[in-house]
């Protein structure tokens, strides 16, 4: 795996096969030893979890050495061209062409970084590949830089491009503008729009084309709007027989089958009735609470991203859909103030789906000190991570120097989904009670 990440270090392999090595490292296995794979590596995740929850003094030994029952991994109904989002660099590739559009193979420490076409990697649907192709035939007529390294100038950057199940497709192109003047930047919307709607990029038949000029390796929607140039602000998408829009950087799961067996389990497990409350922490588009919302009295959902709030309100109205109620801002923020006056008798059964950087302190501090809360579904799609940490801040001994006074969670199953073939990685869900 490590050969894979290092790409170069593979002299044997072509470039293609390097990237996919990187990539899709489990691609030359078939997806029944795939499973097996990711079964192993989320047992010994719960092993390591079962050892450090011992370290604190906590008897947490199972069968096996894990801290709780660990279920076979759910497949994953789509194997091949499952994803709905890619993200595609611009720089120099292997034949030396800086205007190379697809994914790194290699790494900065070792200086051999090159950008390889994401043509043959089997987890990425074939729309995404002709978009990409044709960004990079856009950017080689161009006679702008690919933006490289900032302080070397340069501008073409990063193409995200989203589809959905109902054929639509959204591309996000990113430019640095370094010293170009507005009507230089018009100048280059103007061409771009010309080429995806009446140029050789038609053939994308793209349902939303948005331009972002940034400064910084990722910009929110508030740091530097996304700019529509042709069609449609939104794309759509169907789960679990409801209607989703997405906004351009709005979280949505990237294998959009996948995620309906995900949240018809986490529904399961959840044994929310007519009377709970369900709170969705991260709850991007809506997407869980919303798919939950008719088994349960109200959903209260907690988004940081503006845009991404607007559409799971918009999604619960389409969908007639009323007893939702969503807040945008920092979880961090939004739940201690929430939860610290949390006085309804009604049951309050929580789901979390933390980005890969986990639940921040005081959140997990809000949950863990509302006796509101006894069950708890934590969703990772990295639980060797930061998620880690959460998991043991949940479970510690109560600590008055932490400000956990709360009754610890014990962990009581775990339930591996495979969310991304040919990949190491798989989605976690944690159930845990008091």
């Amino acid at each position: 795996k490590k050969k894979a990440r290092e790409g170069c270090s593979l002299p044997d392999l072509s470039w293609e096969e390097r990237l996919a090595s990187a990539v899709t490292p489990l691609w030359r296995l078939p997806y029944q030893e795939q499973l097996q794979v990711k079964y192993e590596s989320q047992r010994k995740i719960l092993q390591t979890l079962a050892t450090r929850l011992e370290e604190l003094g906590i008897d947490a030994q199972k069968p096996g050495g894990l801290c709780c029952p660990l279920q076979p991994v759910v497949p994953s109904p789509i194997i091949n061209g499952y994803r709905n989002k890619s993200t595609f660099s611009v720089n120099r590739g292997p034949d030396g062409n800086p205007k190379t559009v697809g994914l790194y193979v290699g790494t900065g420490k070792a200086r051999n970084i090159v950008c390889v076409k994401a043509d043959h990697l089997e987890n990425m649907p074939p729309k995404h590949k002709q978009v990409a192709q044709c960004y990079e035939e856009f950017i080689c007529r161009s006679p702008l830089d690919s933006c490289i390294l900032f302080h070397e100038g340069g501008h073409w950057r990063e193409l995200v491009v989203r589809t959905t199940s109902r054929g639509h497709t959204m591309a996000i192109i990113t430019l640095h503008p370094q010293e170009l003047g507005q009507e230089a930047l018009d100048t280059q919307k103007a061409l771009l729009k010309e080429f995806f709607t009446s140029g050789p990029g038609t053939v994308c038949d793209l349902t939303s084309l948005y331009f972002q000029e940034s400064t910084m390796t990722r910009c929110t929607h508030e740091q530097s709007p996304y700019q529509l140039l042709h069609g449609e602000p939104h794309i759509f998408e169907e789960l679990l027989g409801l209607k989703f829009r997405i906004s351009p950087d709005a979280f949505f799961q990237v294998n959009t089958a996948g995620a309906e067996v995900l949240y018809q389990a986490v529904g399961e497990l959840s044994q929310a009735t007519g009377d709970t409350v369900l709170l969705d922490i991260c709850c991007g588009t809506g997407t869980i609470g919303l798919t939950l919302a008719r088994q349960v009295s109200k959903v209260i959902g907690v988004e940081v991203v503006e845009k991404a709030i607007e559409d799971a309100k918009w999604n619960a109205a389409f969908n007639g859909i009323s007893n939702c109620e969503f807040r945008s801002g920092k979880a961090e923020a939004v739940l201690p103030q929430l939860l610290s006056s949390w006085e309804d008798a009604q049951p309050l059964v929580a789901v979390v789906n933390p980005s890969r950087a986990g639940l921040h302190y005081r959140v997990v501090r809000a949950i863990r000190n509302c006796t509101s809360i006894r069950r708890l579904l934590y969703i990772s799609c990295k639980p060797e991570g930061e998620a880690m940490r959460n998991f043991l801040e949940l479970c510690c001994p109560p600590d008055p120097r932490k400000k956990l006074t709360g009754e610890p969670f014990a962990p009581v199953l775990a339930i591996p989904f495979d969310m991304f073939p040919h990949t190491v990685h798989c989605e976690l869900v944690l159930l845990f009670t008091r």
